[in-house]
């Protein structure tokens, strides 16, 4: 009895006849040539038609002095006059025609707030020149005016450089992108392998606070100076040498050392935004 009726069913939807699927509507196609415009520039600022010319094929004759009226909307009035009956009334009273609201909340309502990432989580953006290989020239800090070669660019945006040490005394260093101009001078350091672990977290200083209630003379505790790690000193040699290697394989090894080991500097009529680097 089951398979009849399921027969049934399926001999009825093969004989109905099928949707039929509504026609779309013409889009049109974005990019359409379209010609030129009537008055254009043929040059220099000469265009094909004076102004003259084209006020007569505008037709702007025919607007000279017309003014449209304003239209003024009649205000609507907010209050109306009330007869009201009884000897102690005051006769009339003047009543709003839009009613106030009876109720009013005591508290606003909870807005949502959305989560606000710390500056830390930021996405950095980098200039496209700078990639690594790129020597730069930087423009502030101690070393000021040196030439250095980029081997990186931290999470953080700041821009991992080196001298090399030996060539310019300029350490592994991170440096901000505003201090930095790029040249167009590049290294191929494909091949080079930085050490493991050189991040943001490798140039943070450990500083030691002073406890509030220590004994004796507050001036007795002088700053220590900063003297680089083992660590570090081992990780300078290792990329020196790798880098100075890639130097000596470049056709103009000899106009690179020089290049690197000499300070920038603008002499008279030398202007930065003129000069290309």
């Amino acid at each position: 009895m089951m398979a009849d009726i399921v027969q049934e069913i399926a001999a009825a939807a093969m004989s109905s006849p099928s949707p039929t699927k509504s026609p779309r509507k013409a889009v049109k196609d974005k990019n359409t040539k379209r010609g030129k415009p009537r008055n254009y520039d043929l040059g220099n600022g000469v265009y094909r038609f004076s102004r003259t010319r084209m006020y007569h094929k505008k037709a702007l004759y025919k607007f000279v002095g017309k003014k449209t009226e304003k239209k003024v909307k009649p205000v609507k009035p907010k209050t109306i006059e009330k007869k009201i009956g009884g000897e102690k009334n005051g006769e009339t009273r003047i009543v709003l025609l839009k009613k106030r609201r009876n109720y009013y909340p005591t508290a606003d309502k909870i807005k949502p707030h959305h989560s606000k990432k710390c500056f830390s989580q930021h996405k950095r953006y980098t200039r496209s020149s700078l990639t690594p290989g790129t020597i730069c020239i930087l423009l502030a800090g101690p070393h000021k005016g040196k030439r250095v070669v980029l081997l990186k660019v931290f999470a953080s945006g700041l821009l991992l450089v080196t001298g090399p040490f030996k060539i310019n005394a300029c350490p592994l260093r991170r440096v901000s992108q505003n201090f930095v101009i790029a040249t167009r001078t590049k290294l191929d350091i494909s091949g080079v392998k930085l050490p493991e672990g050189i991040s943001d977290k490798y140039f943070k200083r450990n500083r030691q606070k002073r406890p509030k209630k220590a004994e004796g003379d507050i001036f007795k505790a002088k700053k220590e100076a900063y003297k680089p790690s083992e660590q570090r000193k081992a990780d300078q040699l290792l990329v020196d040498k790798q880098i100075i290697g890639v130097i000596r394989k470049h056709p103009e090894k000899k106009h690179l050392f020089t290049y690197l080991s000499a300070m920038f500097g603008l002499r008279s009529s030398q202007y930065p935004h003129r000069m290309k680097f």
